[in-house]
């Protein structure tokens, strides 16, 4: 099931391990965090194809990280509104229900950004950015989410 608000996605997950995904149009960027929802962390990135190859390769993830959720970040215009890859996203959340997993989708606006401006501060080379941006990306939306998500009442 879909969930747009955190207090949603909390009260259908058993808790457990979540995971984090980065989608893009060639790539989507993966992270998972750990069982208390503390922190996460960035984990590879796959190369886009068919959506059932996709499909086959988040499952993989799910299985070998043991992932009870998935936060996937959601590109929102600035002012909020969708965009035509705000609804393409939307659709790719809408067939992962497949992976019979909650899903939240998560405000992801200037997560990229935010992760490119870490990675020059840090001094790395536009190869290695370019190489992890994804992941680092999918570890920053998914550390907001769980943020969020630990503010909760329980």
């Amino acid at each position: 099931m879909i969930h747009l608000a955190a207090a949603d996605f909390a009260a259908a997950v058993p808790g457990g391990r979540l995971g984090g995904l980065d989608v893009g149009t060639k790539t989507i960027g993966l992270a998972t965090c750990d069982s208390t929802w503390s922190f996460a962390t960035p984990a590879t990135t796959l190369r886009r194809t068919k959506f059932a190859a996709d499909l086959g390769a988040l499952r993989s993830f799910v299985a070998t990280h043991g992932l009870t959720g998935l936060v996937v970040g959601l590109p929102l215009n600035l002012d909020g509104s969708d965009s035509p890859r705000t609804q393409s996203v939307r659709a790719f959340a809408r067939n992962l229900a497949v992976l019979d997993l909650p899903l939240l989708l998560w405000d992801e606006r200037w997560s990229t950004v935010a992760v490119e401006r870490t990675m020059i501060e840090a001094d790395m080379s536009r190869a290695k950015r370019a190489a992890k941006i994804d992941s680092h990306a999918a570890a920053h939306i998914l550390q907001a989410a769980i943020d969020a998500l630990a503010n909760l009442p329980r």
